[in-house]
């Protein structure tokens, strides 16, 4: 409740600022309640905070029993299969959709983009069995009828009649959750990245190295998949093209001997999004921000590599004949949990790094970070 307090007046600043409606506002306003309130899960155990910290990146940041690479969810004993994304700048990921000028598929929400935007996304968890656990969305409208708060605020915004179809009251809660997520509690662009580009932070030797490696095509092809905006608008970079690919990411196999998902299943990524249907996008996954990477881990969808600099080795291995073992495991790099499909297009562009360099693009990534999590940063020498 004491976090709660103090992002209140942060909203509602970023809110009322923004010259919008009052009705966005007052859904803005629900919406941070709603965040917070357990009420939107079955044994009233479970918030969207517990999943997206505002403390921690907007992440999950518990053990949950798996090191952190799913989330636990509101009955005490189900696992995810995937890692909890960061709910920080997702309000700029465009609407799900087919670029026809670069013939990729861009947008949406979540790994797969199946909900096309914020408020579908809002809408996902609480009636998900494995993790809010709702039974249906008429459960938890009656839950929000009978609410001594809730109820009028949802008949003021919405209007009286709100709760006589369960469809609308629960797309206006979804909605509601999708508006506190569009306001700047989420996206402060205050990280010492971006006051590096107001003149405000002087860049270590390392940082520096780290970020003309990032944005070099010939030694990186980082800024390929997680750079948006041109060198001269990097103001507001969000560190991604919301593009989709695949990167060859293996089977999390600790993390399916504790969840009790088959450890042959595997995760068809885009694929397994209704709107797609050919092959060509099986295993991919959307390319996520770097906006707070490193307070963000573990990594990779499935929250397969524990540290941020196994992620770099992990992309140089394509490259770098030295990288044979994971320095995770001691062995060697597990294969792709999806083969036909990998990016070695890309993913061979670009010169082997150094372990220097290495230490160069996290130490880059690092100053990525949210001012008010900075705190939470182990600053690389």
């Amino acid at each position: 409740m004491k976090l709660l307090a103090l992002l209140l007046p942060i909203l509602l600043l970023s809110a009322c600022s923004d010259n919008t409606q009052d009705t966005k506002v007052q859904k803005a306003t629900l919406g941070q309640s709603l965040f917070f309130d357990t009420i939107l899960s079955q044994n009233n155990t479970q918030s969207c905070a517990q999943c997206h910290n505002p403390a921690h990146g907007f992440i999950d940041d518990r053990d949950n029993g798996v090191a952190g690479m799913a989330s636990l969810g509101d009955d005490g004993k189900s696992i995810g299969d995937r890692n909890s994304p960061t709910a920080a700048y997702a309000m700029f990921s465009p609407e799900f959709h087919f670029n026809k000028k670069t013939k990729q598929w861009i947008g949406g929400q979540f790994y797969d983009g199946r909900e096309s935007n914020l408020a579908g996304q809002a809408g996902g968890p609480p009636t998900n069995p494995v993790e809010m656990g709702m039974p249906s969305k008429q459960a938890l409208t009656d839950r929000l009828k009978f609410h001594p708060v809730y109820s009028k605020q949802f008949k003021d915004i919405f209007g009286d009649d709100i709760f006589n179809n369960s469809d609308k009251a629960y797309g206006a809660m979804a909605q509601s959750i999708a508006e506190f997520e569009k306001t700047d509690t989420f996206a402060p662009f205050d990280s010492k990245y971006d006051r590096y580009l107001k003149g405000q932070y002087e860049l270590t030797d390392l940082e520096d190295l780290g970020r003309s490696l990032f944005f070099s095509n010939n030694n990186t092809n980082c800024a390929a998949c997680h750079q948006l905006k041109s060198r001269d608008d990097a103001k507001g970079e969000t560190f991604t093209n919301y593009e989709y690919h695949n990167i060859g990411v293996p089977i999390n196999i600790a993390l399916r001997q504790k969840n009790g998902v088959d450890a042959a299943t595997i995760d068809h990524g885009l694929l397994s999004n209704s709107q797609i249907s050919s092959n060509e996008h099986d295993g991919k996954i959307k390319v996520p921000t770097l906006r707070n990477i490193t307070v963000t881990g573990p990594y990779m969808h499935n929250g397969v590599f524990a540290e941020l600099s196994t992620v770099i080795e992990f992309y140089d291995k394509y490259i770098n004949k030295d990288r044979i073992n994971n320095p995770e495991t001691n062995k060697p790099w597990a294969d792709a949990e999806v083969p036909n499909t990998v990016n070695n297009d890309e993913l061979k562009k670009g010169k082997k790094l150094s372990d220097r360099k290495v230490r160069a693009l996290v130490a880059f990534l690092n100053i990525l970070t949210d001012k008010r999590y900075e705190h939470l940063v182990n600053n690389v020498e």
